[in-house]
C-alpha cells in the first residue's frame, strides 16, 4: 500500500544520523557534527522514501488475499435474465350467476380505501376464517402447478375454477377493471401482475396472490413460489422476505403499535442487505376489500 510523501522540510543532518525514529534532547549534546555532501542527503532522502512507501505484509495476509482472489474467480456468473415482456392477455373468465358479488362490480374505477376499520364480531369471524382458509387452500394447489413451460394464463384459469367451484368469488376479478382472477408477479414485477401467455422460464421466481369473496368476506394471501433451478440469490431473497412476515406478524397482537411492525421489518431486511418496498402496504380486511389501517412496512 502507498502512503503520500510528507512535505515538510527535508530533515536536519542530526536527524539522518539517529538510527531510531525519535530522539532526545541529551542526543543534541552527544553526537558530533556530521558533514554531508548533496548527494549523500540525496540517497538519504530516496532511502527514507522507499522505507515509507513500503508495507510489510503479514503471512496470514497473504494467505487471506490469495483466498479472496480465488474465491472471486470461482464465483459463478449468472446469466442475466431478460426483462419481463407481456404476453398475451385473454378476456376474463365468467362467473356463474349464483355465485354472491362483491359491490364494487360494473365500475372500471379503483375503488377508495375504506376510513372504516373493520372490528368483526364472533359470527364475522367465523366467516373471515372460512375465507381465509379457502384462499389458503387454493394459493397451496395454484402453488403445484409451478414448473417451466407453465402459464400465468392457466394458472389464472385454475384458480378460477378452484374459486367458484367452493362457491366464492375471485376477488381480483373486475376490481377497478383488473382482468383476471388472480395476481402472478414474476421476477422483477413487484405486485398485482396480470396473468398472461408468457411461459415461466427456469430459475423464475413468482408470487401468486389469492383472494376470495365467500359469504360476504374476503380472504386475502399469497406467497413466492420458485420455478425449477433458481439461483442460490434469489433463493435466500425469498427466504429473508417469508422471515420478514413471519416476525411482522409476531408482534401482532391486543394494543400494539402498528409501527413496531415496520421496525421489526426493516430491521430484518437490513441485516441481509435488502430495503423495503414502501409503495405498497398491508391493509385491513373484511366485508371490505381494502380498508384501514393501512401497515407500513418501512420504518415510520
Amino acid at each position: 500500500m502507498g502512503f503520500p510523501a510528507s512535505m515538510s522540510s527535508p530533515p536536519s543532518p542530526l536527524q539522518l544520523s539517529s538510527s531510531s525514529s525519535s530522539w532526545s534532547k541529551s542526543a543534541l549534546f552527544s553526537v558530533a557534527p556530521i558533514s554531508l555532501s548533496p548527494s549523500t542527503v540525496k540517497n538519504a532522502l530516496c532511502r527514507k522514501r522507499l522505507v515509507i512507501l513500503s508495507k510489510r505484509i503479514s503471512p496470514l495476509e497473504e494467505a487471506m488475499r490469495i483466498r479472496r482472489e480465488r474465491e472471486l474467480q470461482n464465483t459463478t456468473k449468472f446469466r442475466k435474465r431478460p426483462p419481463l415482456r407481456r404476453g398475451r392477455v385473454s378476456p376474463r373468465l365468467p362467473v356463474p350467476d349464483d355465485i354472491p358479488k362483491p359491490p364494487y362490480l360494473g365500475s372500471n374505477e379503483l375503488p377508495d380505501i375504506s376510513s372504516e376499520h373493520q372490528i368483526h364480531d364472533s359470527e364475522g369471524i367465523v366467516k373471515m376464517r372460512a375465507a381465509c382458509e379457502l384462499a389458503a387452500r387454493v394459493l397451496e394447489n395454484a402453488g403445484k402447478l409451478v414448473r417451466p413451460s407453465v402459464t400465468t394464463n392457466e394458472i389464472d384459469k385454475a384458480v378460477h375454477q378452484m374459486i367458484i367451484d367452493a362457491g366464492a368469488y375471485p376477488s381480483p376479478l373486475g376490481y377497478g377493471g383488473f382482468p383476471k382472477s388472480v395476481c402472478t408477479s414474476i421476477n422483477e414485477c413487484m405486485c398485482h401482475g396480470i396473468p398472461d401467455s408468457r411461459q415461466l422460464q427456469d430459475g423464475d421466481i413468482i408470487n401468486i396472490d389469492v383472494t376470495v369473496y365467500l359469504n360476504g368476506y374476503h380472504g386475502d394471501t399469497s406467497k413466492t413460489f420458485l420455478c425449477g433451478n433458481v439461483s442460490d440469490a434469489l433463493k435466500r431473497l425469498v427466504k429473508v422476505t417469508e422471515e420478514c412476515l413471519e416476525r411482522g406478524i409476531a408482534l401482532c397482537k391486543d394494543g400494539a403499535s402498528f409501527k413496531k411492525i415496520g421496525k421489526r421489518i426493516s430491521e430484518h431486511a437490513e441485516k441481509y442487505g435488502y430495503g423495503v418496498v414502501e409503495r405498497f402496504v398491508g391493509h385491513g380486511v373484511g366485508t371490505v376489500f381494502h380498508s384501514e389501517p393501512l401497515i407500513l412496512h418501512n420504518r415510520n
